[in-house]
């Protein structure tokens, strides 16, 4: 499952972005995978591991609505679960 969310150009500089991405690992955990920066600038990644897929989809969750607070729009999202913002 992959979430992008992009803030709106200000005019000024490039707009920054925030991406999430859950993926499950060879063990049966599963990681979330933050990606921000400025587009076509440098990002900084992130990696959290969780036991199990329900807690990484929390986190996911309260992630991407941490990131609509803050005045970021949906851009796009991927996946079969992927949750609607």
């Amino acid at each position: 499952m992959r979430l992008l969310l992009q803030q709106r150009p200000d005019g000024r500089e490039s707009p920054r972005f925030v991406q999430l991405q859950l993926e499950a690992d060879l063990l049966g955990g599963w990681s979330l995978l933050r990606e921000t920066g400025q587009i076509g600038g440098r990002s900084t990644l992130k990696r959290e591991q969780f036991p199990d897929q329900q807690s990484a989809l929390v986190a996911l969750e309260h992630a991407r609505d941490l990131q609509l607070r803050k005045g970021f729009q949906l851009m796009f999202a991927q996946g079969a679960d992927a949750p609607k913002g």
